[in-house]
């Protein structure tokens, strides 16, 4: 079975994994849920931009010494996610990104979508963006009881990894990938992943929830991550 590296994307850290990363160890894998810097218990540490985030993954592939990964990003995460997956080389067996942007070389997080808010807010607190509220989780296939999971583990996030440009040295489409799309939260994948998904490389997953299946339908996450760590 593969090691599969787990990567949640704003405001939240590993412990957002815990019915998935159960899953999946029953079903055999290694699991490494991953808190980024500057969130949940690693909140303390401010990184110092979105290359941060990129360097907590390769590290945490490094440090287990891991071989035959699934690199797995939602939302945010996809972006260090994706410029990861490149360095970590003949390591990397799979990348799935979960309703997740995905990296363009020399565009951030905010780029190409309306983020005026998303900047205004934070510069308005400290340099966070901070956590959405009850309102934002409304038509995502949440319970009462599973958002209020959500918000409470919640933590600000730092803005400037967000502001912060990506870079890759090759084009992300080569990487073989799964790009799950969760459609309460829009039909279509973001430009960046449609080329990839047309280039036929790249499978494509649709879950008939919201943007949070590690809340909504873990198991089923579970196991589209296990039939992707399956493929080559």
């Amino acid at each position: 079975m593969s090691d599969v590296v787990l990567v949640a994307g704003a405001w939240l850290g590993a412990w957002a994994w815990d019915e998935v990363a159960a899953e999946l160890r029953d079903a055999g894998h290694g699991v490494h849920p991953l808190t980024l810097t500057g969130l949940a218990e690693k909140r303390d540490v401010q990184p110092s931009g979105q290359q941060a985030h990129v360097r907590d993954v390769v590290r945490e592939v490094e440090r287990l010494g891991l071989r035959d990964v699934v690199l797995v990003g939602h939302s945010y995460a996809g972006v260090p996610v994706g410029q990861a997956a490149e360095r970590i080389g003949g390591r990397l067996r799979r990348v799935v990104f979960v309703d997740a942007n995905v990296p363009v070389d020399g565009e951030s997080f905010l780029s190409g979508w309306p983020s005026e808010d998303v900047r205004r807010a934070i510069d308005d607190h400290g340099g966070y963006w901070p956590p959405p509220g009850p309102e934002d989780c409304a038509g995502q296939g949440l319970t009462d009881e599973q958002i209020a999971r959500f918000l409470g583990g919640s933590t600000p996030h730092p803005g400037v990894t967000l502001t912060e440009p990506a870079r890759l040295s090759g084009s992300l489409g080569d990487l073989p990938a799964t790009y799950v799309k969760c459609l309460l939260d829009g039909e279509e994948p973001p430009p960046a992943a449609a080329g990839p998904l047309r280039g036929g490389r790249w499978e494509p997953v649709r879950l008939d929830t919201g943007h949070w299946p590690m809340f909504s339908q873990p198991r089923e996450l579970a196991r589209v991550l296990h039939a992707a760590a399956g493929r080559p």
